[in-house]
């Protein structure tokens, strides 16, 4: 599962950060990054917590897998 942060869009409030701080983190200007962009099957679940608890929606999945 890849991971996607809308710089755009994001607010700051640092929920996804909380959820999980292995894959985001508040950059400098207080806006969320992605620290891994793609994510394995046992990050799933997280990863759509973390997106569907987001306040500005910012997070996006997609269940691109290669190979």
């Amino acid at each position: 599962m890849k991971v996607h942060v809308n710089p755009d869009i994001c607010a700051g409030f640092g929920i996804c950060t909380g959820i999980a701080p292995e894959v985001f983190e508040l950059h400098e200007d207080g806006y969320a990054t992605v620290l891994v962009s793609e994510v394995g099957p046992e990050d799933e679940d997280m990863m759509r917590r973390a997106a569907s608890q987001c306040p500005a929606q910012a997070i996006s999945l997609s269940e691109d897998s290669s190979g």
